[in-house]
């Protein structure tokens, strides 16, 4: 059977994944600086041989023939799912996936030295290669899914993604954010002017701040037998679901922000953990999309990590782990913090989405080629003052050099942030109605039932939905982005 063909080759791409994803966290965390260059040439063979196998001759063959077949549910399911990979590999010719995989892994490892010494004079003509490659994949993919170029890279990270959708919603949220920020500053301040701040003792050694996310990380749900936590440059979760690598950074003056970071990491790990296993080695088995993967993350580190009544259970143990005693409203003015910032990971929720829009906005530029690579600063600059009244003008490394994505190649990724702070204001919305009492749950450390709910409704559904069938199912009714703006001036204003 077509079929059975199309099952063998999907063990055989899982195996290749595998090896990728081990090597590239292995990479991004523990591989000798001078190892670089040979580990981008593995790396890029790897990928090519990934994508001679799935595009193969014969495998279009069998996917027409499979659809003659007689199949179950899951296998009509994954037979969709094996026609829509397959045509978006096709896309792309194997030579170019290799240079391209080459050129994204080098550019990668300069970012890092470049931005360290904020060097954008030196980081520039690596960026200008990746953004001329990107550029080229985004024309192939555009011909043959007949989408615009930049709709062409969104579809590869959150299939159904269309600017002419999303781009009114987040000019939208945009307008209304750049009203609300004063709004909520204004109400922290008169808060902080009843209440003090007390302030962070600046003593956290890092293996401290490491027990602590080992011991959050357990509490919320990740299987430590199937996971690990390291350092990198940029947090980020990779590996494969049955071996999740997360990755953190620690400042030893503050702990809040390494700790959030791992609770937005382990989001993305649970996910992954919870993808049903008996279709791992099939495209349906995979995560929907990152809007979806991005609701998982945010709804740990913002509906669970920042609730109050969180906290209530948490202090005992930051204390154990810090040796610090903080009551509950020491922590919230903290954990609640709206600031003005450069820095998109360190962003409270408030200002989050503003760093969002303006990537989503500077890369769709990049991409038609209305900006230049060379422009970047200016135009990064630009924005950030009329968004957040900040200049990063003579600082690219915490500007148009901050984030891992754009070295990488990662063009379409960034609107995914923020729909998935939309899906996750949503999910929590739905979760609230069904069990009017889940805080007193997190108040006891119980996060079992929002861990259930998710599982039942969006982790062991892999990609059998598209997002819209999926955020439908899981809550209701389709995406509304109410539920997000209600949720911060719920929390944050008057």
């Amino acid at each position: 059977m077509s079929f059975e063909k199309l099952d063998t080759l999907g063990r055989r791409l899982q195996a290749l994944e595998h090896a990728l994803s081990i090597l590239g966290a292995d990479e991004a965390t523990h591989m000798a600086v001078g190892g670089g260059e040979a580990r981008a040439e593995a790396m890029a063979t790897l990928a090519g041989m990934a994508h001679r196998t799935a595009t193969a001759p014969e495998v279009s063959d069998w996917i027409e023939d499979a659809s003659n077949e007689t199949l179950n549910d899951d296998q009509c399911a994954a037979l969709r799912e094996f026609r829509r990979l397959h045509l978006n590999l096709t896309c792309l010719p194997p030579e170019f996936v290799e240079r391209q995989t080459r050129t994204r892994m080098r550019s990668e490892q300069l970012w890092r030295d470049a931005r360290a010494k904020n060097d954008w004079v030196s980081f520039q003509p690596a960026l200008e290669s990746v953004v001329s490659m990107v550029r080229e994949e985004a024309q192939m993919r555009a011909e043959a899914l007949g989408l615009s170029p930049y709709d062409a890279l969104m579809e590869q990270y959150d299939p159904g993604n269309r600017v002419a959708d999303i781009a009114p919603i987040l000019e939208e949220l945009k307008s209304f954010l750049i009203d609300f920020v004063p709004t909520a500053l204004s109400v922290q301040d008169e808060r902080l002017a009843k209440t003090p701040l007390r302030t962070l003792s600046g003593t956290y050694p890092v293996e401290k701040q490491r027990e602590l996310a080992l011991a959050m990380m357990a509490a919320v749900g990740f299987d430590m037998t199937r996971g690990s936590l390291s350092v990198s440059h940029h947090p980020f979760c990779g590996g494969v679901p049955t071996d999740v690598r997360i990755t953190t950074r620690y400042r030893t003056d503050e702990f809040l922000s390494s700790l959030m970071g791992v609770l937005h990491e382990t989001g993305h790990a649970l996910y992954e953990q919870g993808l049903p296993q008996e279709w791992s080695h099939w495209p349906l088995g995979k995560a929907r999309g990152m809007a979806i993967h991005e609701s998982q993350s945010l709804f740990v580190e913002k509906q669970i990590g920042r609730n109050p009544a969180f906290w209530r259970w948490a202090l005992p143990i930051v204390e154990r782990h810090l040796g610090e005693s903080w009551t509950i409203d020491d922590i919230l003015p903290h954990v609640h913090r709206v600031e003005r910032g450069l820095i998109r990971v360190d962003a409270d929720e408030v200002t989050y989405p503003l760093h969002v829009i303006l990537r989503f906005e500077l890369e769709q530029e990049l991409i038609s080629g209305q900006l230049e690579v060379s422009d970047l600063p200016e135009a990064w600059d630009a924005r950030m003052k009329c968004y957040l009244g900040l200049s990063t003008i003579d600082n690219p490394a915490d500007g148009p050099m901050q984030d891992v994505h754009w070295p990488s190649g990662a063009f379409g990724y960034f609107p995914s942030y923020t729909l998935g702070a939309m899906i996750a204001a949503q999910q929590w919305a739905a979760i609230e109605r069904d069990h009017p009492n889940v805080e007193d749950d997190f108040a006891r450390g119980d996060f079992e039932l929002v861990n259930s709910w998710r599982r039942d409704r969006i982790w062991k559904q892999g990609s059998r939905w598209s997002t819209p069938e999926l955020i439908e199912k899981a809550t209701g009714e389709p995406l509304n982005a109410e539920y997000f703006r209600r949720h911060l001036e719920r929390r944050y204003g008057r």
